[in-house]
């Protein structure tokens, strides 16, 4: 019984062995399969890597253009003394609605030492005669400039002119040679996205390229004026400022000029003057040391949907707030209300991209401005003239007059505003001489005007489309609107008039 037993168990394990060498031909063939697919997936994907290859091999020859164009840009402020003196005064509005807004101001002299300063950036060669572009920051109040070559050479920066408006500058050096110049590109051209990289000094060390993309286009820096920034990831630090932003290309797109961050270090957020801009205005401080813009002399403010409702217009644009007067605005005819949608040719969108496009227009020159008046379009034209320096800027040394007005005051109002008749004391210390309306002077926390942002010394001038003079007109125009359909003011600052819509949800 046991060998029929074994001879079974035998023939029972050889059936089994057999099945499973049978099993097994079958497993190995699986096996081999995947080995072969593994194999297969180890493979370079030649094409992708001939790709990556060639996109490393754009980086490398658009750095290999732009660095010898690229200086070290280092700046000396001598030590110095600085005096302070302030006026003294009273406060000439006791007794008055206007107490609250002016404290005394007794004199004082004070003297402070500042010490020797010195600062690093860095520029580019736009020419090669020796001509190299940078931030206005990078050389500005310096006693001392010098200029140090992709090659080691110093040189010192002779003839430096500034625009502070753009945060730019130009500086010669001379005897240096024919230089290499940078290629300029074309900015307007450039698209969320586009590949583009920072060549600069950050923290001293010199040469150095980082990578990134354009993030966005038309950014507005508080500090600059007249510049609508181009937005990019590429690492831009302390050191960078006046370097080139170039393209794959090797070519200039923006000059470096501001990081957005939380510790003064590099966050993923910098910023370029578009070379378009820079360009323009380089050439003008080249040629004659000054920047030249023309000038529409107006006021004016973004159309969001409230203003647009309040005009009963279906279109975006920029609506003009003010027109001074002798300005070619006005002797072009543009009037309050007035909404712009064309300047040149262009569609305008927003306040700075007609600022851009008005200032770049040659001087002398007729320009076909459209807009929008009553729900008609009208076509201007207007003659493109220099702006003068300081327009629209008030001028904030004037004096003080003694005499005290008794003026009218209004209370409770819908709008959460209390405001009081304009008196020539205060007309003059707030700057709004010649200019007709009441003075708010005091906004409710959490009322509809505190959500507006209207607050305490501004003037109001008109409601919707009617003047008002004083408390009383005020009142009976404020009166005579809705506020669930909202009310238009159009108030004052010391930066000019703008409108603002008060609604009740």
């Amino acid at each position: 019984m046991e060998r029929s037993t074994s001879s079974k168990t035998r023939w029972g394990l050889a059936a089994a062995a057999l099945a499973a060498i049978g099993g097994g031909w079958s497993y190995y063939d699986g096996g081999a399969l995947a080995i072969a697919q593994a194999q297969t997936a180890q493979r370079p994907d030649t094409a992708a890597i001939e790709h990556a290859e060639g996109l490393s091999k754009a980086f490398r020859t658009a750095s290999e253009i732009a660095l010898p164009t690229v200086v070290t840009i280092r700046s000396e402020t001598k030590a110095k003394t600085m005096e302070g003196m302030s006026e003294n005064g009273e406060n000439p509005f006791r007794g008055t609605p206007f107490e609250d807004f002016f404290r005394d101001n007794p004199g004082f002299k004070l003297d402070r030492n500042v010490p020797r300063q010195s600062g690093l950036g860095s520029g580019v060669i736009i020419d090669s005669s020796g001509i190299i572009l940078t931030n206005n920051h990078v050389v500005e109040g310096a006693d001392e400039v010098t200029v140090e070559l992709s090659d080691g050479r110093v040189f010192k920066g002779t003839d430096i002119k500034v625009d502070p408006d753009t945060d730019l500058a130009v500086v010669h050096i001379k005897d240096a040679g024919t230089l290499p110049a940078a290629k300029l590109g074309d900015s307007e051209s450039l698209e969320i996205g586009d590949w583009v990289i920072a060549v600069g000094n950050p923290f001293g060390l010199e040469q150095t390229v980082s990578a990134g993309i354009i993030s966005g286009k038309g950014r507005l820096l508080g500090q600059v004026e007249r510049a609508n920034f181009l937005q990019t990831d590429a690492a831009i630090n302390p050191g960078n400022s006046g370097g080139p932003l170039v393209n794959l290309r090797g070519e200039v797109v923006g000059i470096n000029t501001a990081i957005a961050s939380n510790n003064g270090g590099y966050q993923g957020i910098g910023f370029a003057v578009p070379i378009s801009l820079a360009k323009w205005v380089a050439e003008q401080l080249s040629e004659s040391g000054t920047v030249a813009r023309a000038y529409l002399g107006v006021g004016i403010q973004q159309v969001d949907a409230d203003l647009a409702q309040q005009l009963g217009i279906d279109a975006n644009g920029v609506i003009v707030s003010e027109v001074y007067p002798d300005t070619p605005a006005a002797e072009a005819g543009l009037q309050d209300q007035d909404v712009i949608v064309e300047f040149a040719g262009k569609q305008v969108h927003d306040p700075r991209e007609l600022q851009a496009l008005v200032e770049r227009a040659p001087l002398g020159s007729k320009q076909e401005v459209k807009v929008l008046r009553d729900g008609k379009t009208v076509t201007l034209a207007v003659t493109a003239q220099t702006l003068p320096k300081n327009f629209g800027r008030p001028d904030r040394n004037e004096g003080r007059r003694e005499q005290r007005e008794e003026v009218a005051k209004a209370k409770d109002n819908p709008l959460g505003i209390e405001v009081a008749d304009l008196d020539r004391n205060v007309a003059r210390q707030l700057n709004f001489e010649g200019f007709e309306g009441v003075v708010i002077t005091h906004v409710e926390p959490e009322s509809l005007a505190a959500e507006a942002g209207l607050q305490e010394r501004m003037l109001v001038l008109k409601v919707g489309k009617t003047p008002v003079t004083n408390v009383a007109e005020f009142e009976e125009a404020v009166n005579a609107k809705s506020l669930g359909e909202g009310v238009l003011l159009q108030v004052r600052t010391e930066r000019g008039n703008r409108y603002v819509v008060l609604k009740q949800d």
